[in-house]
């Protein structure tokens, strides 16, 4: 897997928890502090030690763990401008997500991202199947898509259900889809200006 992966995860515990926290679970690791290299490719087991040290030291369940990294990836301005491309509003957003990784793939093809199949039901249910190399990324998923509810102004109900057979679903309930004004987005970026 690339480090893209466990470079996110080191920002996240970096930014969240201080240089101290990530300081010690390198350590655990046998990592350096500088961590991981974005374009490296590392053994998913790392990537599997990682969460799981990161779990361990910040003493929180690792779905937990998981989740809040999902909703600190959709801070990342270049990923949100990514994931707001999906569309206008929440519900055209959920239909989008058939294709993220495939729009993952544009930039970098041999990325390993999960595989996610999204089934309407009815009464604004949807649910999202998620498959991925390593477990978790369901809980993942569910912290990405409350944020990106948060981002889109959208009111929602959102449950990440046991993993069962290498497959993870979560639960979206869209109960309001404009309930409060969302983060503004523009499809272009703003210029910038040259000095003079």
């Amino acid at each position: 897997m690339y480090g893209l992966i466990n470079k996110a995860l080191q920002a996240f515990l970096t930014e969240n928890y201080g240089a101290a926290l990530w300081s010690r679970v390198a350590h655990a690791l046998g990592l350096g502090p500088e961590g991981f290299e974005a374009m490296l490719r590392y053994d998913d087991r790392l990537t599997e030690e990682l969460i799981d040290t990161a779990a361990c030291v910040l003493d929180k369940p690792r779905a937990a763990l998981l989740e809040d990294v999902g909703a600190f990836l959709a801070t990342i301005e270049p990923l949100r401008r990514l994931l707001r491309f999906g569309g206008s509003d929440y519900w055209e957003f959920l239909f989008s997500l058939d294709e993220l990784q495939g729009r993952g793939l544009m930039t970098l093809p041999d990325l390993e991202l999960p595989e996610l199949s999204l089934r309407s039901e009815s009464g604004g249910r949807f649910v999202i199947e998620v498959r991925g190399p390593i477990a978790g990324w369901g809980a993942v998923m569910a912290g990405l898509l409350r944020a990106m509810a948060d981002d889109y102004g959208a009111l929602v109900l959102i449950e990440a259900a046991a993993p069962s057979g290498g497959l993870e679903r979560v639960q979206v309930m869209l109960l309001e889809a404009a309930y409060a004004s969302g983060r503004r987005f523009d499809l272009a970026l703003p210029p910038t200006r040259v000095p003079a």
